[in-house]
């Protein structure tokens, strides 16, 4: 059995690989059975043209949605939960905390610094979506979702990204694959712990 499931990425990632759009993405049996063992769920795929790529990535938390999306959306603690991210600030935002404009700064060992500039666009505690606003990326753009599920939430995602110079793909699938876990299994410790 297949389960439909729509995933985003995480920003991020993004300057790692790039990828054609495959919006509305399908779970695997073994991906929905990595999730229910505890375990974050990410798959990286090339595009065709060699120089994009989708991420696509799930995680289950336990705690309350509106928590785990408060933790998603704290710029100044992204760089203590995920590797490479240097900087995070928010440059723009609506007064009213249905959008902002971030720019985020990364850096691999393997690759020159790469400056994101994008835009949120927020559904409280449901989902954010984001787009290049300006910075490095010849594309970028996906959408964070979280769903209730169990006694907690559902965070899964998917984007679209092009980097702004070449990356051997399986480089980048093989950082990727290694980061993006640590990333969503400690935006998982911060949510439990801000839950209790």
């Amino acid at each position: 059995m297949r389960r439909a499931l729509l995933i985003v990425v995480a920003p991020w990632a993004a300057f790692l690989t790039g990828a054609d759009p495959a919006w509305a993405m399908i779970l695997s049996d073994r991906a929905a059975e990595q999730l229910d063992r505890g375990r974050p769920y990410v798959d990286v795929e090339p595009g065709p043209d060699g120089s994009s790529g989708v991420i696509q990535a799930a995680i289950d938390v336990a705690a309350p949605q509106a928590v785990v999306f408060k933790v998603m959306t704290d710029c100044d603690l992204a760089p203590k939960m995920v590797a490479g991210l240097k900087s995070c600030r928010v440059l723009d935002r609506d007064p009213q905390g249905r959008w902002d404009i971030r720019e985020e700064v990364s850096k691999m060992t393997f690759a020159p610094s790469v400056r994101t500039v994008y835009r949120e666009d927020f559904d409280p505690p449901h989902s954010m979506t984001f787009h290049a606003a300006g910075g490095d990326l010849k594309i970028f753009e996906g959408q964070w979702r979280l769903e209730p599920h169990g006694d907690g939430v559902r965070v899964t995602y998917e984007a679209r990204i092009a980097a702004p110079f070449a990356v051997p793909g399986w480089v980048a699938r093989i950082a990727l694959r290694h980061d993006l876990p640590q990333a969503l299994l400690a935006l998982r410790r911060e949510a439990m712990a801000r839950a209790q």
